[in-house]
C-alpha cells in the first residue's frame, strides 16, 4: 500500500486532480465503505492532508466508521456535481490504518482549528484513520478527456478519448 506521498510521486496526474478538485470543493468528497450486510455505503466527508499522508478522519460513532473498523477497505470520489465533468474528477481507494499517536491526533487539531476554526484540541480521537492507497483513477477533461488509472506497484496509464 501506498501513503499519499508515496501515491503523489507514482501518480502525479492523479493526485494533482485530486489535490485540486477536493480543495475546490471544501474538502468534501464521498467515502465508500462495506456495509455489515456487505451492502455498500455512499457518506459524505471531509478528509484532510496533514504531514504528507491522507486522514479520513469525522464525527466519532457514526456508521461509516464502524464499517471502516470491521473491514478498513474503502473507495474516496472527489464530489462532482458537473455532468460534463469539466474540471475533473479522481476517485482513490485502499485500505485505512488506525494510527495511535495522541502528539500526531493533536497536531491534527491545531491545523483543522487554524484552518476553519473547529476545535477539537485537547480531545481523544476514537479512530485516527490514514490512507494507504492502492489503487486511483482521474478523468481530466479540455479537447479531449484522458482517463488516468494506477495501480500500486505500476506506473499511471492513461487512456485518451476524442
Amino acid at each position: 500500500m501506498a501513503l499519499w506521498t508515496d501515491f503523489a510521486a507514482a501518480a502525479p496526474r492523479i493526485a494533482e486532480v485530486f489535490t485540486r478538485r477536493h480543495a475546490a470543493t471544501g474538502y468534501l468528497c464521498m467515502l465508500g465503505t462495506l456495509r455489515p450486510d456487505g451492502f455498500p455505503r455512499i457518506s459524505p466527508m471531509e478528509p484532510r492532508f496533514l504531514e504528507g499522508d491522507l486522514w479520513l478522519v469525522g464525527m466519532p460513532n457514526t456508521a461509516k466508521f464502524a464499517d471502516l473498523r470491521a473491514d478498513p477497505r474503502f473507495a474516496l470520489h472527489t464530489a462532482t456535481t458537473d455532468t460534463r465533468v469539466s474540471e475533473g474528477d479522481a476517485k482513490l481507494w485502499g485500505r485505512v490504518e488506525d494510527v495511535r499517536d495522541e502528539a500526531l491526533h493533536q497536531r491534527f487539531a491545531e491545523a483543522v482549528y487554524e484552518e476553519i476554526g473547529l476545535d477539537l484540541r485537547g480531545q481523544a480521537f476514537d479512530q485516527f484513520l490514514r490512507a494507504d492507497i492502492v489503487g486511483a483513477a482521474s478523468v481530466a477533461v479540455g479537447e479531449h478527456m484522458d482517463v488516468t488509472t494506477w495501480r500500486e506497484g505500476g506506473v499511471e496509464t492513461v487512456v485518451r478519448k476524442h
